[in-house]
């Protein structure tokens, strides 16, 4: 059952005739004094759908004062917020006092019962498995089996031990439209994670469209999200399909989202909250039917505290969190991963199968990989195919040799697993290294590092490079 809770008694009416014709059972409450009462009365409540204000005040403080009685009463309830477009300040308030979504009035009902569907399937329950269970992820290899194969490094019936809590938090949340956010690393396979999101969701057969907002201007981002009509400014020769449009019933990923100006986070919040958009020179409003997928390997939490990231925005996006460890946090994983990349490029190249070594793992293991599984595969790979054949496993000195970019700076650190010098200051000397070797040329140096041109730039300003 759903309570409504709304001092407005044509929109409790309106809510309540929306959600019965949708085979929802309701129930009204006009006040937060009426609604504790339902909240103490009636143990089958799972879900409220409540305003921010009762009386002629404006400020909120009674739908958070509510909230917060209804989360001591019943924390496993979800609470959606309902609040005009000019007070998404008051829903951010009240998703730090746990509400678990917000819509903004007036609402689109396609998008009310979307956001309502996801909080009953999601909103109260555990999004990850108890340590070692692996069912969940057993029960969606096959859908997902190629992206997470290459995330994971192995069969998909063998999930790496650092990644079983993603494989079952992603069973779960991926037949529903929750945004989701992936954070980690660069390298550390968040594009992949997505697909197998979208591969297992209910839009697998629609689009899955990539978009790299490091890489888009402040000046195109309208055209290259929403499109454009010809005419509409001086260059628009002819129309353009925007990225919403091209995904339209599927997947848009939104990769590197913390590198976007605050004055296009605007115009994504809009689009996130509402579900439409315009484009550029058409007075039409068009509807998104898109689920989204952000990745980063930025700190948002940090940038909203320093007021470079909306938190409005953050708290959109940030419905399912799921957060890629970098490589050097789960060694247990590499000998899978090496593993199966030896499978892999033995096979593409048409090579005899190869292993590596157990001093050759323990090697891995001890080595920082700044580009995370990115940069094992490069190295795996570069060491397959200058190894002379038939000349054994693969050992340690053969990566070590292959290494150049990084262990040549300081071979002692990796072969000994001596840790005087920090993460920081390897990373730091490598990269000033590689920017060296290649005069200066950044996409070369990128390659070799095994990262992208937007996570070097950002390491050349952490570092002062």
């Amino acid at each position: 059952m759903i309570l409504v809770v709304d001092d407005d008694k044509t929109i409790r009416l309106s809510l309540k005739l929306i959600l019965e014709r949708n085979e929802y059972q309701v129930a009204l409450a006009e006040d937060p004094k009426a609604a504790i009462d339902v909240i103490r009365n009636q143990p089958d409540i799972e879900m409220v759908l409540m305003d921010m204000n009762y009386t002629l005040s404006t400020s909120g403080e009674e739908g958070l004062t509510l909230l917060k009685q209804i989360k001591v009463f019943r924390p496993d309830v979800p609470c959606i917020l309902m609040t005009a477009w000019g007070s998404i300040g008051l829903a951010v308030l009240g998703m730090r006092a746990g509400a678990f979504d917000f819509i903004t009035k007036p609402w689109d009902n396609g998008v009310l019962l979307d956001r309502i569907e996801t909080a009953l399937k999601i909103g109260a329950a555990p999004l990850s498995s108890p340590e070692g269970d692996t069912a969940p992820f057993k029960a969606i290899s096959k859908s997902i089996e190629a992206p997470l194969g290459a995330v994971g490094g192995a069969s998909p019936s063998i999930p790496l031990p650092s990644l079983s809590g993603i494989y079952a938090t992603i069973s779960r949340i991926a037949p529903t439209n929750a945004p989701v956010l992936i954070t980690g690393e660069s390298g550390t396979g968040k594009e992949l994670i997505a697909e197998a999101i979208h591969n297992q969701s209910r839009r697998a057969d629609k689009p899955f469209v990539k978009v790299n907002l490091g890489g888009i201007s402040t000046s195109l981002f309208e055209s290259e999200m929403f499109g454009h009509k010809k005419g509409s400014f001086t260059d628009a020769k002819a129309d353009r399909v925007g990225r919403f449009e091209l995904a339209n019933g599927g997947t848009i990923f939104l990769d590197e989202i913390g590198e976007l100006e605050l004055a296009s986070q605007v115009k994504l919040l809009r689009v996130l909250q509402d579900q439409t958009y315009e484009v550029l020179g058409d007075s039409h409003t068009r509807r998104a039917d898109v689920r989204v997928i952000c990745a980063t390997n930025a700190n948002l939490r940090q940038m909203v505290e320093e007021h470079t990231f909306r938190e409005d925005l953050f708290y959109r996006i940030n419905l399912i969190h799921l957060h890629l460890p970098p490589l050097r946090e789960r060694p247990s994983d590499i000998p899978l991963l090496v593993d199966h990349f030896l499978r892999q490029v033995c096979k593409q190249n048409r090579l005899p199968l190869v292993t590596a070594s157990s001093d050759a793992i323990a090697y891995l293991q001890r080595f920082p990989f700044s580009g995370n599984i990115r940069e094992l595969k490069n190295l795996v790979e570069r060491t397959v195919l200058m190894k002379e054949s038939n000349s054994g496993p693969i050992t340690s000195n053969d990566f070590g040799n292959q290494a150049s970019s990084i262990e040549s700076l300081c071979p002692s650190d990796f072969s000994t697993g001596n840790t005087s010098s920090t993460l920081e200051d390897l990373e730091r000397t490598a990269i000033a290294a590689a920017i060296q070797r290649h005069a200066g040329n950044l996409s070369l140096v990128a390659k070799e590092l095994g990262i992208s041109r937007g996570a070097l730039y950002r390491k050349i300003e952490k570092h002062g490079l």
